[in-house]
């Protein structure tokens, strides 16, 4: 792949994160808790977790020397905003490091049958509904963010 379109696709990836962990930072611990769910299904802060655990699930899947030293979430688990911070850092500094990997073909990766840059985009789409499930959940718990963090997350050129 061509080495600008790389560095491209690794930066969306990070602005993609980024956004993850800016939207944390401006969501009250009371948002964290809601959930529109009346069956027991994912808080906002269990989405974040999924996310996570998600992003592990697939680089063990790949190439498991890229997931050494990440831990997943137990289903049921409700880390805090820092401990949720330092996952999707964490996850999403080994998710960029096998983009580069994967580029450079430096990785032989079984998992990715649609190629790398399908894969990213399902990184980014995946993600991207968790955020919107999440604002939704927030809005209609009474706990909506901000119209500016509303756009935040929407303005990549500053991201």
């Amino acid at each position: 792949m061509r080495e600008h379109v790389m560095e491209e696709l690794i930066e969306a990836w990070r602005v993609n994160n980024r956004i993850n962990l800016f939207l944390i930072d401006h969501i009250s611990d009371e948002g964290m808790r809601c959930t529109l769910s009346k069956r027991g299904g994912r808080d906002v802060c269990r989405q974040f977790a999924h996310m996570h655990s998600v992003r592990v699930w697939k680089l063990q899947n790949w190439d498991k020397t890229f997931a050494e030293g990440l831990q997943t979430f137990e289903t049921q688990d409700h880390p805090s905003k820092e401990r949720l911070k330092g996952a999707l850092s964490d996850s999403g500094a080994q998710i960029a490091r096998f983009i580069e990997a994967a580029g450079k073909g430096e990785t032989k990766s079984p998992g990715l049958k649609m190629g790398l840059g399908v894969s990213v985009g399902y990184f980014i789409s995946h993600e991207s509904h968790h955020r919107g499930s999440i604002l939704l959940t927030l809005k209609q718990c009474g706990h909506r963010v901000d119209q500016r963090t509303q756009y935040a997350i929407w303005d990549w050129d500053k991201m």
